[in-house]
């Protein structure tokens, strides 16, 4: 009897102690289910506002546009008004004339001068450069041309040795067949 009214005692604190740890879990997981409803919110949050500054700084770029596209013929128009003086008299006609004329000259100079010293360093650096090919081809040429005559040189000597050694194995054989004959 004892052992039965411990296993009941322990049967119901078991059952109160999976109670509460159900109830636990069911806690956390409603807070898990608000935070990302919270993370979700923010997230919507920002992309509405990364949206909305997208379509603003395309209207502010339209804008811009449009404003340039009036601005600059309205400058162009002021400048060429500003730049263009009626020339009433011929002395301020001829002195405006000389002015676009010495202008012209000066800044026609000046572009010759440039394409000129433009093809003097072109020329400087091509002379430059085929200079150093034909040196290096020299070079290239000597060396080979060192390593032919090293070449044939050892060859020849080769040659020589191989003679040489031919002719006294042939008097030596002449010599053996001589005394072989002769005696």
């Amino acid at each position: 009897m004892a052992t039965t009214a411990k296993n009941s005692t322990t049967k119901a604190q078991r059952s109160t102690t999976a109670k509460k740890a159900a109830q636990t879990r069911a806690e956390n997981e409603r807070l898990a289910k608000a935070k990302l409803s919270s993370a979700a919110k923010k997230a919507a949050e920002t992309r509405a506002a990364n949206q909305q500054t997208a379509a603003e700084s395309a209207v502010a770029y339209v804008r811009q546009s449009a404003e340039r596209a009036v601005d600059v013929p309205v400058g162009a128009a002021l400048t060429v008004a500003e730049l263009v003086e009626p020339l009433t008299e011929a002395a301020s006609r001829q002195r405006e004339i000389k002015r676009l004329r010495t202008q012209v000259t000066r800044e026609i100079n000046k572009l010759e001068r440039r394409g000129g010293q433009a093809r003097r360093k072109a020329n400087t650096r091509v002379r430059g450069t085929r200079n150093r090919v034909e040196r290096d081809l020299i070079k290239r040429r000597n060396s080979i041309e060192r390593q032919v005559k090293q070449n044939r040189t050892k060859a020849e000597r080769t040659v020589k040795q191989n003679r040489t050694k031919l002719s006294n194995a042939v008097k030596d054989a002449q010599s053996a067949v001589t005394e072989r004959v002769g005696s």
